[in-house]
This record gives C-alpha cells, sequence and structure tokens, in this order.
C-alpha cells in the first residue's frame, strides 16, 4: 500500500453526497493512489460508515478526514486531522484536536495519524465560513507554509481552493517554501491540464467536486498526474 508520502493523486469522497455503485467502482479502480472520506455539512457517522463499506470492496487505501470527532471509526488506513491555520477562532486550531487528544489519545496509532496544516483559499465556501477564516494575502500563505514546517513540524501543509480553481503561481511559491512538509493542493480541478498544471508544483492534488459534476473529466485526471 502506498504511503501518503507518495501520493501523487487522490480522489475525495463526501459521505453526505450520493454516488452510484457503477461510479464508485470507476473511482476506486481509476489508479488513483487513495480516497479520503471528509466532508463539511451533515456528515453523520452512518454516512461515514456506509461510505467505507461500499469502498473497502476495491484495494485502495482509504483516508478518513476528521472534521468531527463524532465520526472517528476504525476501519480506516489512515486518519487526517486539519489544523485551520487561517481560521480567527482556536477551536479550529487547536481546541477540536485538544478535545479530540484528551479523550482518544490512549487508542491513538499515531503511525496511522497525519496533522494536515490547512489554509482555505475561498471565502465563499462553507468551510471558509465555518471554520471563521479570514483570507491570506500570499505572503501569509508563505508565512503559514513555513510555520506548518518549522514551527509545528506538520507532515501536510494543505492548500484549500474548495470549489475554485487556484493560483499555479501561489503553489509554485508555496512549494518552494517547504522542504520536508508534504504539501497537498485541492480545489476546483475538472480537467487533466489543471491537474497537471497544480502537480508540477503540489506534491499531491485532490480531486473532488468534479467527481459529482462529471466524472469522466475527473477520471481523467488520474493518469494527467500519474504519466
Amino acid at each position: 500500500m502506498t504511503q501518503l508520502t507518495d501520493w501523487k493523486h487522490v480522489f475525495k469522497l463526501d459521505p453526505d453526497k450520493e454516488i452510484s455503485d457503477e461510479a464508485l467502482e470507476k473511482i476506486c479502480e481509476s489508479g488513483t493512489d487513495a480516497i479520503i472520506v471528509g466532508g463539511t455539512d451533515h456528515i453523520t457517522l452512518d454516512g461515514v460508515l456506509d461510505l467505507l463499506s461500499s469502498i473497502r470492496r476495491y484495494s485502495v487505501p482509504c483516508y478518513l478526514e476528521v472534521t468531527d470527532a463524532e465520526v472517528l471509526t476504525p476501519g480506516f488506513d489512515g486518519y487526517l486531522i486539519p489544523m485551520v491555520l487561517n481560521s480567527t477562532d482556536k477551536q479550529w486550531i487547536l481546541g477540536q484536536q485538544h478535545e479530540a487528544i484528551k479523550e482518544y489519545r490512549e487508542v491513538m496509532n499515531w503511525d496511522e495519524i497525519f496533522m494536515e496544516g490547512y489554509c482555505i483559499m475561498n471565502p465563499d465556501c462553507k468551510a471558509f465560513k465555518k471554520t471563521s477564516c479570514e483570507l491570506p494575502l500570499d505572503e501569509d500563505v508563505l508565512a503559514y507554509a513555513y510555520m506548518a514546517e518549522h514551527v509545528f513540524h506538520l507532515p501536510v501543509f494543505y492548500l484549500e481552493y474548495s470549489g475554485t480553481y487556484g493560483s499555479a503561481e501561489l503553489a509554485k511559491k508555496v512549494k518552494n517554501e517547504l522542504q520536508n512538509t508534504h504539501f497537498i493542493y485541492g480545489g476546483g480541478i475538472q480537467t487533466a491540464a489543471q491537474a497537471k498544471e497544480m502537480k508540477e508544483y503540489a506534491d499531491t492534488i485532490v480531486v473532488g467536486n468534479s467527481v459529482y459534476t462529471n466524472l469522466k473529466e475527473a477520471l481523467k485526471t488520474v493518469k494527467a498526474v500519474k504519466q
């Protein structure tokens, strides 16, 4: 099974969105390096378990991005824990993580847990509003990337545009800022050309919304970044 640091391409699936068995089979058999299960609204344990059980019919690694401790469940290959660095509310940077560690630290396997330094760049998306973010300037983003690596020693820095296609120039600057922290880009990738462009700079690209809006094009993004 590939390690997170080897990922080039990942699909992200939302347990609150409907997906057919046929579409899920195409996604899981596409050659993507992993499936991330995660979302912002109406995420329930039942929804997470239903999606997990469907994905488990295939050999693709499956990770849970934990945005609510109530949906934590065994059975995933790994767990991604966001720290929203550009949030103005401490609970989204350290607060919820602190509460989860108080409750679960005795059963936490840190070989399966990866903290993500998140920077959310789309002020119109639900995650930006829910986590009380402020929109950073480019130099702020670079400082967050530096903090992720040198202050918090996080394994992952995640530049998230959530539904909109971001700046390749900024992604290039972020990549130049990071030496050891793994750089993930997500947001608005709908075509193979966009996937290839962002993969020039990000270690991993995440394709999410286009799975539900144009599956045929979404599937082309795998080959685009893995050739």
